[in-house]
């Protein structure tokens, strides 16, 4: 078992919740969820043990084996990508070398008694050894760094030679690997392309531990978790079922919660009436006095604060031709400069039509930001031509879009640089549409999460008059609900996009053809993500 019980903690001076309790057994697989800021990672860090709580307890097994993926992975280096991925079991490995000690012991003589307390610690260790699979470590090591996305030459790199996100990977691969009691983590799946997202799912439906974890893919977490602990407005609240199942169950409790507030303001209304009304006349002096302390020790229903979102009508786009892109034998060879060269796209060809919302898909590093950069203009083909239709203004939204933000410019100075002729109250509407307080518009860039920033960054590029948004990976940095904003947006845009995404539910919703990208080709596909994405399974199971 493990969990909370009747935990306050505060941080910064904040209360972040106050006698909150929860418990997770073997087998429920909870998603964390709520605002940023709340307090999902100072849950996992009381659970670790990092951080105190001001009050309660933590409820933990003395013996319970805990694996933590945070998104801080700490310096790798000095060791291969399995080397580093199998220094994760280190207990095991230790307790191989004691199973090995004591099969030598038994060839010492020794009483009866010594040889049975060896016996059953042998026992025991060879039975603990073998639940935690410690005799096939290394094959599933490979299994999990497979499913991951590393092939076998990559088993013996150095992890030196991988980038942040790959490294994200190894540090999953280690938690995987050690298959402990409970599994904690935060965003698991914030550098996994879609086939590593779906591997992941798998072997997290085969997992009988207890999982808790946070993340901003509806998907991933409809499929994975079986209960919901929201963390909101400084307390715990419990919810069973999927992510889609407490969405529903929430907005019913809130109108109960409501309702619950009307009533008892009309209760309280009518008594203070009554207090006001007699207070002055001694033949009443009882019955005020009564209904005085009555009142006071009646505990308030207080309605949680209103999640309030400013619609933004986005000005119709200029029309464009039929013709948006065409692509005709287009292919890209990059060259490094020690002349060694690597073909990323050959051969591709295909036509973007007026108002297809597309999505481009494909593993990591098959080219789909290579494609996505040639067609916005800021790279050229090696080969092939891609020509862009009349009339076009494109928006683009790439991987490095954050790191091109001026940090000494507020947000509204951000707008104004990219929409100088719009009036404030304008530029404040449209960023109120995407979460920002007329408060938060004064902040300095410098001071903002990967999320606000990518906010900003969006709100830039719909607010001029686009009407061909491209967007690399534009849902990385957004929590469910900034994405849902995205969505919507999006849904309503009458001009043409592509985009990249590893978000299923947010391509499903938003898309009505797909180009996937394998082995340097490309391939069309009619209808959209959902209808892709069937199919693909489809193949894999017929295969």
């Amino acid at each position: 078992m493990l969990g909370l019980s009747n935990v306050t903690k505060s941080q910064g001076g904040k209360v972040l919740y106050t006698n909150g309790s929860f418990t997770a057994l073997p087998g429920d697989k909870i998603g964390l969820v709520g605002p940023n800021g709340a307090g999902k990672t100072t849950i996992f860090r009381i659970l670790t043990g990092e951080s105190l709580v001001d009050q309660g307890q933590v409820i933990k097994s003395s013996q319970m084996i805990l694996g933590y993926f945070s998104q801080d992975i700490g310096e790798m280096k000095g060791s291969t990508v399995l080397s580093e991925t199998m220094s994760g079991i280190k207990y095991l490995t230790e307790l191989q070398a004691e199973i090995l000690e004591m099969e030598s012991q038994f060839a010492n003589p020794m009483s009866d008694e010594a040889m049975a307390q060896l016996l059953e610690k042998y026992g025991d260790a060879q039975a603990f050894f073998e639940a935690r699979g410690g005799y096939d470590l290394d094959v599933r090591a490979q299994q999990i760094l497979g499913g991951l996305g590393f092939s076998a030459a990559d088993f013996q790199r150095p992890v030196e030679h991988f980038s942040g996100g790959w490294k994200m990977r190894i540090a999953l691969a280690k938690i995987l690997l050690l298959r402990p009691d409970a599994l904690l983590m935060d965003e698991p799946t914030n550098h996994l392309d879609l086939e590593s997202i779906m591997w992941l799912e798998d072997w997290l439906a085969s997992y009988t531990g207890i999982l808790i974890l946070t993340s901003h893919d509806r998907t991933f977490m409809n499929r994975v978790i079986n209960k919901v602990i929201e963390i909101a407005n400084g307390s715990i609240s419990t919810y069973a079922g999927s992510y889609d199942f407490y969405i529903k169950e929430r907005e019913i409790r809130k109108e109960q919660i409501v309702a619950a507030y009307r009533r008892q303001q009309e209760m309280l209304s009518k008594e203070e009436e009554f207090i006001a009304r007699f207070a002055a006349r001694a033949s009443h002096a009882a019955q005020v006095q009564s209904r005085v302390k009555k009142l006071e020790k009646i505990e308030r229903v207080e309605v949680p604060p209103e999640d309030k979102v400013v619609k933004f009508q986005f000005s119709k786009p200029p029309r464009s031709g039929e013709d948006v892109v065409r692509l005709s034998n287009l292919g890209k060879v990059y060259t490094s400069p020690d002349g060694a060269s690597k073909s990323v796209l050959t051969g591709v060809s295909g036509m973007i039509e007026r108002l297809n919302k597309i999505a481009l898909v494909g593993v990591n590093g098959a080219g789909k930001s290579t494609l996505l950069k040639i067609i916005a203009g800021h790279l050229d083909a090696t080969q092939g031509e891609c020509t862009l239709g009349a009339s076009l203004e494109v928006g683009y939204f790439s991987q490095h879009a954050l790191d091109v933000l001026n940090p000494n410019h507020t947000i509204i100075e951000h707008l104004q640089t990219v929409a100088p002729l719009l009036n404030i109250g304008t530029l404040k509407n449209l960023l109120g549409s995407f979460l920002f307080s007329d408060s938060d518009v004064e902040k300095k860039i410098s001071v903002l999460s990967g999320g606000e920033k990518s906010r900003v960054v969006l709100a830039g590029i719909f607010i001029k008059p686009v009407n061909f948004i491209v967007l690399d990976e534009p849902t990385n940095h957004l929590d469910i609900r900034s994405r849902e904003i995205l969505k919507e947006a999006l849904q309503g845009f009458e001009g043409t996009v592509i985009l990249v995404s590893h978000d299923r539910h947010f391509l499903s919703e938003v898309t009505n053809r797909v180009f996937r990208i394998n082995q340097g080709e490309m391939h069309i596909y009619e209808g959209g993500f959902a209808e892709y994405l069937q199919s693909a399974m489809n193949d894999n199971h017929a295969h």
